[in-house]
């Protein structure tokens, strides 16, 4: 392994391919597009390619549709069309690898993408072309799965493949490209290593170069620590409330310690999202198939599913009965600035909610179309004011509220109960505001 913080690269412009659309593909293409590479994101979903050129996006990300409008039609392309690849310096792998029920990755479309990219190659390459894998996978997947398929299909044409996994947060992807903590690079191969470097030359953090399987493992044990500070914060913050001490007072004590810091030591409902959940269960069973029982990662888990019964519990010291009790919920996505409801624990409530005869009435600002895909006679409304009128109780998922309007609002419910998921209140012992953990 090696760590490069200043690149000796003369920055060029380079022919990129983007192999799916989504969340991590969108984002990369634009960013990289904006830093004058020219860029083609290559979508199977011809739906999505022609909504994402009129910028009709399907998901919501501040600042990227900003920059789609100024660089689709010029130096971005959406598209169907393989073909672009013959003419790539480097083809990026952008597709999901969503979690299978007993939690491993499922890596068909990776496979599916993989088998296209090496018909297409076969048939005419530019030069030296680079394969980078940006989707999260297992680690060996480069080495073991990409690499031997394209050559098997290109009879070893010397295409290169590396990893290159991608760090971004969702409501803050844009700035999570271009000022990111590191870039890792996952090759054996020098030209890929250098070329990526130079890709990357213009932004200012440490580079690690290693091998693919490391890479790969560097992502998922990423994600795997996070899941782990939010745990632990969380069960810290249960034994808190039970002790009558403010575990945010606590928190921010021990994040002052360097070796720390405060980053992901909120306690609160939990965590969820595209990333976290599936990187945590797949680096479990990784383990388990290794012949390791991960007894921490497990705890994670379970520490986590835990969280969401303790704010239905905390509901229940009010109302032991939940029949036909209106339960107002502000947050539906897995965390504020988004519209992504995976492994949301504001989905989770509703469910138990619907369960127990509640009548949910919800609000947020990007997710509601999401959510009543799942819930299609669930009742959403366009403003946090709607959700509390005559509301018998309210759950707050996520944060960014405005403190004062909000406290205001609480006027307009039945009864005043509030419950935090998250912290929204600064001020601390206001009547009738529970947290989960406070």
């Amino acid at each position: 392994m090696s760590i490069q913080n200043n690149n000796a690269f003369n920055k060029r412009k380079y022919q990129i391919s983007i192999i799916g659309c989504g969340y991590v593909g969108l984002v990369t293409g634009a960013c990289l597009a904006k830093m004058l590479n020219d860029v083609v994101i290559i979508e199977i979903d011809l739906n999505k390619v022609e909504q994402i050129n009129n910028l009709d996006l399907s998901i919501y990300e501040p600042g990227l549709t900003d920059i789609l409008k100024d660089t689709i039609g010029t130096n971005l392309h959406i598209t169907n069309d393989y073909s672009y690849v013959e003419n790539s310096d480097i083809i990026i792998i952008a597709v999901g690898t969503p979690q299978t029920i007993d939690g491993k990755p499922d890596l068909s479309n990776l496979i599916s993408v993989t088998k296209k990219l090496g018909i297409y190659l076969s048939k005419n390459i530019f030069e030296n072309p680079i394969i980078v894998v940006k989707s999260t996978v297992p680690p060996g997947t480069t080495e073991k799965i990409v690499h031997p398929l394209i050559n098997e299909i290109t009879k070893d044409k010397n295409v290169i493949c590396c990893s290159n996994p991608e760090f971004l947060s969702e409501g803050n992807a844009i700035y999570d490209f271009t000022h990111p903590d590191r870039i890792i690079i996952g090759s054996n191969d020098k030209f890929a290593s250098d070329t990526l470097l130079n890709l990357y030359s213009e932004i200012a953090c440490p580079k690690i170069i290693t091998t693919p399987k490391t890479a790969e493992m560097i992502k998922y044990v990423s994600n795997s620590f996070l899941a782990t500070k939010i745990s632990f914060a969380n069960e810290i913050g249960n034994i808190c409330k039970k002790l009558g001490i403010d575990t945010y007072d606590v928190m921010n004590g021990v994040g002052l310690d360097h070796r720390i810091n405060n980053y992901f030591l909120n306690s609160g409902i939990g965590f969820g999202g595209s990333c976290l959940p599936k990187d945590l269960n797949a680096l479990i069973n990784l383990a388990q198939i290794n012949g390791e029982t991960p007894y921490l990662l497990q705890s994670v888990r379970t520490v986590n599913d835990k969280q969401v019964e303790k704010i239905l519990q905390l509901l229940r010291n009010h109302y032991p009965d939940l029949n036909n009790k209106r339960i107002a919920i502000l947050g539906l996505a897995f965390k504020k600035d988004t519209d992504d409801i995976r492994e949301s624990r504001a989905i989770k409530i509703i469910h138990l909610l619907l369960e127990n005869g509640a009548i949910p009435i919800c609000y947020d600002q990007y997710a509601k179309s999401n959510v009543q895909n799942i819930y299609p006679n669930l009742c959403c409304v366009d403003t946090f004011e709607d959700a509390l009128i005559s509301a018998d109780a309210c759950l707050i998922m996520n944060e960014g509220y405005d403190e004062k309007k909000l406290k205001d609002a609480f006027s307009l419910m039945r009864v005043p109960i509030v419950i935090e998921g998250r912290r929204t209140f600064i001020e601390k012992s206001i009547e009738n505001v529970e947290g989960i953990c406070w």
